[in-house]
């Protein structure tokens, strides 16, 4: 058998200090002995919240050219998300998660919705905690002054990391695209095969002939600029 891992951590730090990285690698390791072996391996560091996940894209369509099996240390490093891991259920590419390898789809479900209902509790229990500072009179965030010079900067910095992400979506999921415009495909039939395929757009949703035609256009600019 023939696996394909996929590996996220949520922060730089933890991304550059292998910090939880060692720990999945060894649950996945310890998965695939005596079942077969790892093909490739992809890693991510990005919040479990965001849909828009490069590494991913590329792991799911590595699985799905090489026949193998995506595999995760633990449900949660997909996403605390249920329509999001039903959606990759659905994408025609086995999942499975090394501390629960025995797991259906029906039970895979289950747990995507209790790692939901985890994420909310954690976020509505630090929104709690914010509103009872902020009633305590306790300035929170960019409502103090002095930091209107470090919202701008995080305003500039957020825009370039958002054009940096589609930059790279673009080019994890064009090689997909030009495979399949090389049988004869309209931009329409290139974004139902994508849709079919479960491959998601750079903001997690579906795929249109207009959105095909964007990545296009992205690329052929960035050739042109590199020319």
């Amino acid at each position: 058998m023939k696996f394909v891992t996929y590996l996220r951590v949520s922060t730089e730090r933890q991304g550059q200090s292998g910090l939880g990285l060692e720990a999945q690698r060894a649950a996945v390791a310890a998965h695939v002995l005596g079942r077969g072996q790892v093909v490739a391996e992809f890693v991510e560091v990005e919040s479990g919240k965001r849909a828009d996940r490069p590494e991913l894209v590329r792991a799911l369509a590595e699985a799905k050219r090489a026949g193998a099996v995506l595999l995760i240390a633990k449900l949660d490093r997909l996403a605390r998300n249920v329509a999001f891991i039903a959606n990759l259920l659905e994408s025609g590419v086995e999942v499975t998660a090394a501390d629960m390898p025995e797991a259906n789809r029906f039970v895979l479900h289950i747990m995507a919705a209790v790692a939901e209902q985890e994420g909310r509790a954690i976020s509505e229990r630090t929104k709690a905690a914010l509103a009872a500072a902020k009633a305590r009179g306790v300035k929170l965030g960019w409502s103090i002054p002095e930091r209107a010079s470090e919202q701008r900067q995080a305003a500039r910095k957020g825009a370039a990391v958002n054009r940096a992400r589609a930059l790279d979506h673009a080019e994890n999921v064009l090689p997909v695209i030009e495979q399949i415009r090389s049988g004869g495909a309209s931009l329409r039939q290139i974004a139902a095969e994508l849709n079919t395929r479960g491959i998601k757009t750079a903001r997690g949703g579906k795929w249109h002939a207009t959105t095909v035609r964007n990545i296009l256009t992205v690329e052929n600019g960035a050739e042109a600029r590199a020319a």
